[in-house]
């Protein structure tokens, strides 16, 4: 995948039999997701239009261009929707692109090396690390709070971590 893309949605499925999709869009502001298109596929072979209906439960309801059918939206069911890093807007000092942060190593506030970042995740609560790494049998979630996690400098391509007792291994 590019780095210069950044993934926005996801195509969750046929909405209806009319062609239109279930959108879920992991943008700050759902609804915006429309406005950063066109969006392609992770391998950037498709491009999709995309206009918002209406919202739907867990998302929106969307008509995708070139997409009239029951079938040919479900053939879309579970497609990740990129869009170009420089359409989306800036953000904060103290904010983050979740694809920014993937790859980070992540040391203590003793330089130890805790492991990397795997994965971002957030179940409603807030947004949880995956850290994998040596010493580690599972990954561990750190809390992705200023309290757990008081710098990420993406330049040096590092997080310095205070975990809460427990989630590392000492």
């Amino acid at each position: 995948m590019s780095e210069t893309r950044i993934c926005v949605g996801a195509i969750a499925g046929a909405f209806g039999v009319k062609g239109e999709v279930r959108l879920k869009s992991f943008t700050a502001d759902p609804e915006a997701i429309a406005s950063y298109g066109p969006l392609v596929t992770e391998d950037g072979a498709r491009s999709f239009a995309v206009e918002i209906t209406r919202p739907v439960k867990n998302g929106f309801a969307a008509r995708i261009e070139g997409v009239s059918s029951k079938e040919a939206a479900d053939d879309l069911r579970g497609t990740k929707l990129f869009a170009e890093r420089d359409v989306l807007p800036c953000l904060p000092d103290d904010e983050f692109y979740h694809a920014d942060l993937i790859g980070l190593a992540v040391h203590d506030t003793g330089g130890r090396l805790l492991g990397r970042v795997t994965a971002v995740h957030n179940h409603g609560a807030g947004d949880l690390l995956e850290i994998s790494g040596a010493g580690l049998n599972t990954p561990a979630l750190l809390p992705f709070t200023q309290d757990a996690v008081p710098t990420v400098d993406l330049t040096a391509r590092r997080i310095v971590a205070d975990p809460p007792e427990g989630i590392f291994p000492d």
